[in-house]
């Protein structure tokens, strides 16, 4: 079985989709992560980011894996931690819209999904990468609350410009960020992880 996650940056998919899949015992894929690796190898090597064609064939070269604890891995490199630096917050949503980039991560990601049961948590997870996912949740939340919890995910990081970044990526992602019309809406602006997770897991018991 396939759980999709979709939403807007700072709505909990990242935090949920951890949760959710060590209740299930599924594995979890973060997409986001796969974009944020490839950018990381790219300022790393100094490649030009508005070269989108270079870095489909980058994304080609080096596919991204994960390990079972989580950990995220790119060209034989450990970056779990490396890409939640704030350089890279500031470039990967150029990496992300180039066509040839998001082409070579979606088969990737397909490819890992098919692997047997799993989480799967980004953007247009439940639209395009796996639309036959048994089941697709949207998570929302207002956006003051989602820019508290980047604050609280960036320490250090000023409270306001993380704000006024959440507004240009909502802005960015647009054409990317919608709910697959059968997917669930759920506003977890109130609601704490637990009881988000709980909330999907009926879903998924009613889907078995």
């Amino acid at each position: 079985m396939i759980v999709a996650i979709d939403g807007p940056a700072g709505s909990g998919k990242s935090t949920v989709a951890r949760a959710l899949a060590a209740r299930l015992g599924f594995r979890h894929l973060d997409t986001g992560a796969m974009y944020r690796a490839l950018t990381w190898l790219a300022v790393r090597d100094g490649i030009d980011v508005a070269d989108g064609e270079r870095l489909g064939a980058l994304a080609a070269e080096h596919p991204v894996s994960f390990g079972v604890d989580g950990s995220v891995e790119i060209a034989g490199e450990d970056v779990t931690h490396a890409i939640r630096a704030a350089a890279v917050d500031r470039v990967v949503p150029v990496v992300a819209r180039h066509p040839e980039v998001r082409a070579v991560m979606r088969e990737r990601q397909r490819a890992l999904g098919v692997l047997g049961d799993a989480v799967i948590e980004g953007r247009d997870i439940g639209t395009v990468v796996v639309p036959d996912a048994e089941v697709k949740v949207f998570l929302v939340a207002d956006e003051q609350e989602r820019a508290r919890r980047r604050t609280s995910e960036r320490p250090g990081v000023d409270a306001e410009e993380l704000g006024a970044e959440l507004r240009r990526r909502d802005e960015r992602d647009a054409a990317n960020t919608r709910p697959a019309e059968d997917a669930v809406v759920l506003d977890t602006t109130d609601l704490d992880v637990d009881a988000v997770v709980a909330r999907i897991a009926e879903l998924v018991d009613g889907r078995r």
